[in-house]
């Protein structure tokens, strides 16, 4: 199986390091190298790298680019600054999720960069390719040129500027990005080396963070300058843990082919009142005017199980919801999990339960958000 699995440009510098690799969007990656907690813990409390290679890069430009980028995009990107950059979704057109992105407003007119999930970048890239007809634009998918770290914690800026160099990156506010270019040895690299790099500041963790896209060379010597510094790697493992305490998303868990933005309380980027049309805002608009029937909620349980993506949330022995993640949360000590529920269960306070094999423990709904960082962005 691992060897129909594709490997990012660091591969060989996580089987060094004795990681424990698995399948993850169609990639092998580093789950944890020493510990989950250990990992989780660097990133909360000095900084820790990912290895994100496997991020999509698709990039779109040309005369029509705003307007088709508008189109295929839930958020609004119109008149939008440079170096500015804004989550959102792509959408069905009913409504449900295509794959959540960041889109990047480069400094070149009319050209784009969006930044999509692993496990969808064919799936994006050829929704985007079948919705670009009429459009007088071009869609590239660069994904296999760009390698991608991401530094997360409250030190990450200071390991940006001081280790890697990277003085303007003090500069960025949060959601925005610059471009530079990045030392290349071409003769070292058989001609795939490009000059290319983007710096942004946007973090997955609930912590500052950068993300540096460079070509894999680049990518390559950055990681070892960041590693000697004492800068902890960290696996896929406490990504998930640290998003997961922040409240935000993942797909295939709060959001999915089947799971709208309304449901999965991210409505805020689907701006179906700023903009008159942008493909799935119709049947938003319906959902949003018949009311929800289901939501996505946080659940704390009253007890040290851990509940975990599938298991059934139940109110007097009747299923009304089911966890899409939980975990017996590192930063808190508490077991919490996100849960997709019946509208009529939403509230905060209500009382749930979560069955857990042939047991059933008791819960309260709360708000998704279960750590409140130190970062002011």
């Amino acid at each position: 199986m691992e060897e129909n699995l594709l490997k990012t440009c660091l591969y060989d510098k996580h089987v060094a390091l004795g990681a424990l690799m698995s399948p993850f969007g169609g990639f092998i990656m580093p789950i944890q190298y020493t510990n989950i907690t250990d990992e989780h813990n660097a990133v909360r409390q000095r900084a820790g790298m990912f290895d994100v290679s496997h991020m999509g890069e698709i990039f779109v430009s040309g005369p029509d680019a705003e307007k088709f980028v508008n189109h295929v995009f839930s958020n609004n990107i119109a008149g939008m600054e440079d170096g500015k950059i804004l989550y959102g979704m792509m959408l069905h057109p009913n409504g449900t999720t295509v794959d959540d992105l960041l889109v990047y407003k480069e400094f070149v007119p009319d050209h784009y960069l969006l930044v999509v999930n692993a496990s969808n970048i064919a799936k994006d890239y050829e929704w985007l390719c079948a919705q670009a007809e009429g459009y007088d634009v071009n869609v590239i998918n660069e994904s296999d040129s760009w390698g991608q770290i991401a530094l997360q914690g409250p030190e990450a800026e200071k390991y940006a500027v001081e280790t890697l160099g990277l003085a303007p990156a003090a500069d960025l506010s949060f959601y925005t990005y610059y471009e530079t270019e990045s030392p290349c040895h071409p003769e070292r690299s058989e001609g795939s080396c490009h000059r290319r790099m983007i710096v942004s500041r946007t973090g997955y963790t609930g912590e500052d963070g950068f993300e540096i896209y460079a070509s894999h060379e680049v990518i390559n010597e950055m990681w070892d300058t960041l590693l000697a510094a004492g800068v902890v790697p960290c696996g896929l493992g406490c990504r998930d843990t640290l998003r997961f305490e922040a409240g935000l998303p993942l797909y295939g868990h709060e959001l999915s082919d089947e799971i709208t933005p309304l449901e999965a309380g991210l409505g805020m980027f689907a701006k179906i009142k700023d903009k008159e049309e942008f493909i799935g805002r119709d049947a938003l608009v319906a959902q949003k005017e018949a009311g929800l029937t289901r939501k996505s909620v946080g659940i704390e349980l009253q007890d040290k199980a851990i509940p975990r993506a599938g298991y059934p949330v139940e109110v007097d022995g009747v299923q009304v919801g089911v966890v899409t993640t939980g975990y017996r949360s590192i930063s808190t000590d508490r077991s919490v999990c996100v849960a997709m529920v019946d509208k009529a269960y939403t509230e905060l306070g209500t009382q749930v339960e979560i069955r857990i094999r042939k047991k059933v423990f008791p819960g309260i709904v709360t708000k998704r958000r279960f750590y409140e960082t130190n970062y002011k962005k």
